[in-house]
This record gives structure tokens, sequence and C-alpha cells, in this order.
């Protein structure tokens, strides 16, 4: 029995885990102690509301901090990620969520691409309203008013008191992981579901094996979480 995401946090609290720098120029930087203990807030805040072994939280997130933060949250607890790009409009979103049955979706309310500001609020309140298993939306970067559901700010779940997150969900080889999508160019995009052993083993393989990643070294992909890629990206943790 394994965990995933307690793979990926080990390491020296002080090591630094991302690095992450923004199309206007930000930069922010997270230690591994710094991302263990948000990835315990928000798991603890997921718990709260409802989520446990085997349930499916989306994502509509860029390639951030958070995105990383709220997939090993889930994984903490056994329970299965998924996630769609910002730049996928709601029809694509939808037809790819409305098959896992999520229960939580984290949404972006907004990017900065090209050099503009895109509010997608209106979209992801859309995306929300037609996924009929959805019990709570995590709006970060701004309210989403949507009345058939809970909102909770991102923030807020981040202020819980990591302490009470449980233990990493140790589960089976083959318990689900991800689900990840067909491209949908020959007909409706297929869920396919990673299971936490495999996806582990391979992207840790391909990492020591085939790029030579070692502890220390700093890698960079350019991906959307919209592409398996971001998935393999962020396996590179747990070298």
């Amino acid at each position: 029995r394994l965990n995933y995401a307690e793979n990926l946090l080990v390491g020296a609290p002080d090591e630094t885990a991302l690095i992450a720098r923004d199309e206007c120029g930000t930069r922010r930087t997270f230690t591994r102690a710094e991302l263990r203990r948000a990835v315990q807030s928000l798991a603890a805040g997921l718990v709260d509301l409802g989520v446990g072994p085997g349930d499916v939280v989306a994502g509509y997130l860029a390639n951030v901090p958070e995105a990383i933060i709220a997939m090993l949250a889930t994984a903490h607890l056994g329970a299965v990620w998924t996630s769609v790009s910002p730049d996928f409009g709601a029809a694509a979103s939808i037809e790819r969520f409305g098959q896992t049955g999520a229960r939580v979706l984290v949404a972006t309310t907004g990017c900065f691409y090209a050099g503009r500001q895109h509010d997608i609020r209106e979209r992801v309140a859309q995306i929300a309203q037609a996924l009929p298993a959805l019990r709570a939306l995590v709006p970060i970067g701004g309210d989403v008013p949507v009345a058939t559901l809970p909102v909770h700010a991102w923030e807020s779940l981040l202020a819980r008191d990591p302490a009470q997150a449980p233990p990493p969900r140790r589960m089976e080889f083959n318990a689900p992981l991800f689900i990840l999508y067909s491209s949908g160019t020959t007909g409706k995009p297929k869920a396919i579901v990673h299971g936490a052993g495999g996806t582990l083993l391979q992207h840790r393989k391909e990492h020591l094996l085939h790029t030579d990643l070692r502890a220390g070294d700093r890698i960079f992909y350019y991906t959307t979480c919209g592409w398996m890629m971001w998935n393999w990206l962020a396996s590179a943790l747990a070298n």
C-alpha cells in the first residue's frame, strides 16, 4: 500500500520544492516544509467538504503552485485528481469532468496570458452548475456566485490547521490516482484512469533513468494542467 503524495513530499524542510514564475515576472518559491504545510491544510479543508478515498476532485487551473497543492492534498486523502486548463471552454470542460462524478471543483477565476488579463468567472460558474455530482466550489482569486452550490474561498481552506489533516491514506497499489482524457479528436474525449503505484513507478523510472534527474536538480517543462506532461512534471518532486 502506498500514498502518492507522501512519496512526493519527502525531503529536507528547507529544500526548495517549487519555483514559479508568471508572465508578469512574479517569482514565488516553496520549500518542502511550506509545501507540506499547504498540502496538509488544504487536505484538512477538503475533509470538511466531505472528500474521502475514491472521491474525485476536479481542477480548472493553470500550471501554478495552487494546482500542485490541490492535487497533492487530494492524493493525500486517497482521493482522485482530474484537471483541465483554463483555456478549455465550458463545453469542453463539462464534457470531461462530467464523466468523473467530481465532488469538488477547484477553479481559478482569471488568468494572465499574452499580455492580457482574462476573467473567467462566468465560465467557472457555468461548469460548476453543469456537474451533477458536485458538492462544493473552491474559487481561487475571487468570488464566483453559484446559487446551487456552497462556495469556499481557497484562502479559507489554506488557513486550516495542518495538524487537523489525517495521515496520508495509503491505498492499494492500483487505487485510482488521476483521471486524464484522450484528445477528443476522434470523437468525444475518453476518461482514462491511472493508478497510484503504476504512476509513481513509471514517472520515477523516467525521471531517474531517462532524464537523469537527481536530488537538487531543477526541472522545467512547459505544459498545462490539461496534458499528461503536467502530471509527469509533478512527480519530479519524488526525486
